[in-house]
């Protein structure tokens, strides 16, 4: 039998058949894998889009290799959701007055386990049928206390085919810490099993599923002003208040998985189960996810399982000896390289690797109560070639070709329908490039099971027209086309920038459009230069198109909304490991005297306006008006009405907009308020009334709508306008009139004595408030 693959009959001595699970492993409650009804499979997706049809041999090769790997995970271990417990197998577990470690490294000669429990003089394993080493340490007979102390140090030595011997840090680590102030030390596993008394245990329950899903994207070690890493302990006190405040429902968190290199931004994982410790303990980030909750914000983890760093003495790399398919976490060769990142790629065939990866997600979900995850680099995953100097055009045969890693897509499959099915409100989000079809279908129809994907090409796209066009050539219908080009039936993230654009190399939207006059220039107790009005100004409606038309949810990077200033540097030799452009300056949104309050300011009058109108995600959006030549859009999304002016140099009053229906429209939002550093040329009590037909034709229709309304479209603005729901009105004046009427008359009343008076000031304050 090859190691790592279960075969038929077999059921190795480290867990018991499926029919008779372990007591430490129970079967995981509600819905399972293996009761599953009759799904509809390919089928369904190709009736949604008849371009898959010709790749149905494809796709139905794709779903059979999902059906047999799911029945043979349910046939051995119960349930895919009792697969997904190897974190309480595997790794250092406790079971019956008993330390044990297990490990799966078939290509080890021998193993031993150290640490500080025995001096790091080694303490010898076992090796199974299935490649996996084991010992048991009895609890001390006196005292009663655990051979390995919570917070010690361990390390499992191994010795290679060669006949050499190597230490690595146990794979199923939960804590990696390395001595500070040591340069190039290695990082040590550290044992993590606290009393019950100091264990962090949640008070708060998982928010539900945000109906419009605003994502804040973070990373805790820079969320400081200060130069240094940041803790989980301030970001937890100080960012999330900041985050809860502007209106996000959900906050995505970088960098958690442990990372030897800091300047990777998290995305060279070393440690997959490891709580990265530069910003503190496990226990600590249980308490920020807990107290997110509390705020009613959801919260992803940006999880990699993409690839792993190629670090061998400080993580999961270390268990690679050159050993075959099967026996071996990761792929050999050319297959198992990424050649731009310098990483290892994970053989998603291997049974071992899938229980490694699976149990990876649901440690994060049971341990610490993340609600979902937004999967790095799925593109890499999907194809052999990685998406690497290729060009997707869209031609279906480059999504379903030998060139797709079945492997890979039927290990999303799995992944998905575990999360969802261990918490039905969660989350996904799948990075990919590529515009694979059915990505975010569900797992039935042989989809990837994503609830969402990443708008991806919008961020590149404002990057390329602030780069290369005249503000006076920016083309409404060009922005529409790019905006609107997704998917149907697949949830989009939309976002303008994100993390990626803000790093060392690249540059915020904010600093390319204002440039080093955002040091000098950025005050408000004085008029705007021709260069930050502009920046200003283009800042926002950028920002509110993307969120209006760009898809159903909206993303955005910690310090973005405020136009923050500079790029992303992490740490490193070459600027001499200095810290100073690896930090947020959260001084400047707090000085009053400055422009960046009223950027911040208008982020989060956009919040508040799909909290009261629900716009991001509304499934209603028709573009009415593409005015390349005045340089007006047009839009309609959900209940509000958007009328975008591009042009820099144009007001236009007066302006006639299509209306959905006819009657009274007022401005909700408009960025040329004075609170967000325009000139507030909006009125919001102003009223709007439809007139039928159109401007030339009353009789006529505009823009396919029967009726239209004037406006005033100040240059470079955006304005949204709701109707008025004129019965609500009418009644909610009666309500004041009548109260009015109410406290005249109890005023008039208490002029006889001071209890009626008091009880007249009592109804007026109630009223105030």
């Amino acid at each position: 039998m090859v190691p790592g693959q279960l075969g038929r009959g077999h059921s190795p001595p480290w867990k018991a058949p499926f029919s008779r699970p372990h007591a430490s492993i129970p079967a995981a409650a509600g819905s399972s894998s293996s009761s599953r009804t009759e799904d509809p499979g390919p089928q369904a997706i190709i009736d949604l889009d008849a371009q898959l049809a010709p790749h149905e041999g494809h796709l139905n090769y794709r779903w059979s290799q999902y059906q047999r790997t799911l029945n043979n995970i349910t046939e051995y271990e119960g349930s895919l959701e009792n697969f997904a417990l190897g974190h309480k197998k595997f790794g250092i577990t406790r079971e019956n007055g008993r330390t044990i470690y297990r490990e799966w490294a078939p290509g080890a000669e021998s193993a031993q386990l150290i640490g500080d429990f025995n001096g790091w003089a080694g303490t010898w394993m076992t090796k199974d049928d299935f490649g996996v080493w084991s010992v048991e340490l009895p609890d001390d007979p006196t005292t009663g206390a655990p051979a390995i102390a919570h917070g010690s140090r361990v390390k499992i030595r191994l010795q290679h085919p060669g006949g050499w011997w190597v230490d690595r840090l146990p794979a199923w680590i939960k804590w990696a810490t390395v001595p500070e102030g040591v340069m190039g030390a290695k990082f040590d596993g550290i044992h993590w099993d606290p009393p019950a008394n100091e264990k962090y245990k949640p008070k708060h329950t998982r928010p539900q599923k945000p109906g419009s899903l605003k994502i804040y994207e973070a990373h805790v070690g820079m969320s400081s002003e200060n130069e240094g890493v940041a803790s989980y302990i301030y970001f937890k006190d100080n960012v999330l208040p900041r985050i809860h405040k502007l209106g996000y429902n959900a906050i995505q968190l970088m960098a958690i998985q442990e990372h030897a290199y800091y300047g990777s931004f998290g995305y060279h994982v070393t440690n997959p189960f490891a709580v990265s410790s530069r910003s503190g303990t496990p226990e600590e980030l249980k308490a920020l996810v807990d107290e997110a909750h509390r705020l009613g914000l959801v919260v992803l983890l940006d999880v990699v399982h993409s690839h792993i760093s190629s670090n061998a003495d400080d993580g999961l790399a270390g268990f690679d000896f050159g050993q075959g398919r099967g026996a071996n976490y990761f792929l050999q060769g050319d297959a198992g390289y990424h050649r731009q990142w310098d990483s290892k790629l994970f053989d998603y065939s291997c049974y071992e690797v899938l229980r490694y990866l699976l149990s990876n997600i649901r440690y994060w979900m049971d341990e610490y109560q993340f609600d979902g995850f937004r999967f790095d680099g799925v593109t890499s995953m999907l194809y052999h070639h990685h998406g690497i100097d290729v060009g997707f055009s869209g031609n279906y045969a480059e999504y379903c070709s030998p060139s797709t890693n079945v492997d890979a897509v039927v290990y999303l499959m799995l992944a998905n329908k575990l999360i969802h099915s261990l918490h039905k409100e969660a989350l996904t989000v799948a990075e990919d490039v590529s515009g694979m079809p059915a990505l975010g279908r569900p797992v039935e129809e042989c989809g990837g099971g994503f609830d969402y994907r990443l708008g991806m090409g919008i961020p590149d796209f404002w990057i390329k027209l602030l780069k290369h066009t005249r503000d006076e050539d920016w083309k409404p219908s060009q922005i529409v086309s790019v905006l609107c080009n997704r998917r149907y039936t697949e949830k989009t993230v939309a976002y303008a920038e994100s993390h990626d654009q803000a790093l060392v190399g690249d540059q915020t939207i904010a600093f390319r459009l204002m440039g080093a006059e955002m040091y000098s220039g950025m005050s408000a107790l004085q008029p705007a230069s021709p260069l930050i009005d502009r920046g200003m100004s283009l800042h926002k409606v950028i920002r509110a198109v993307t969120m209006a038309l760009g898809g159903e949810a909206y993303l955005n990077f910690m310090g973005n909304e405020f136009g923050h200033p500079e790029w992303m540097d992490f740490p490193r030799e070459g600027n001499d490991w200095s810290y100073k452009y690896c930090r947020r300056q959260w001084s400047l949104v707090d000085s009053e005297h400055l422009r960046y309050p009223q950027l911040n300011a208008f982020d989060a009058a956009c919040m508040a306006a799909d909290e009261k109108f629900g716009y991001i995600s509304s499934g209603l959006q028709w573009v009415t008006v593409m005015d390349d030549e005045k340089q007006v859009l047009v839009a309609e999304r959900g209940p509000l009405l958007f009328v975008f002016n591009l042009s820099p140099f144009d007001d236009y009053e007066g302006l006639p907009v299509p209306a959905p229906v006819p009657g009274k429209y007022r401005a909700v939002l408009d960025s040329d308020g004075v609170e967000f550093g325009g000139k507030g040329r909006i009125g919001h009590s102003i009223d709007h009334f439809t007139q039928p037909g159109s401007p030339q034709d009353p009789a006529g229709q505009f823009y396919d709508r029967g009726q239209y309304l004037k406006v005033l479209a100040p240059s470079r603005t955006v304005v949204a306008y709701a109707l008025v729901n004129e019965e609500k009105e009418k009644a909610k004046a009666g309500k004041a009139a009548a109260s009015k009427v109410k406290t005249v008359k109890a005023a008039a009343g208490g002029a006889t004595g001071p209890t009626t008076t008091a009880a007249a000031k009592t109804s007026a304050a109630k009223r105030s408030s």
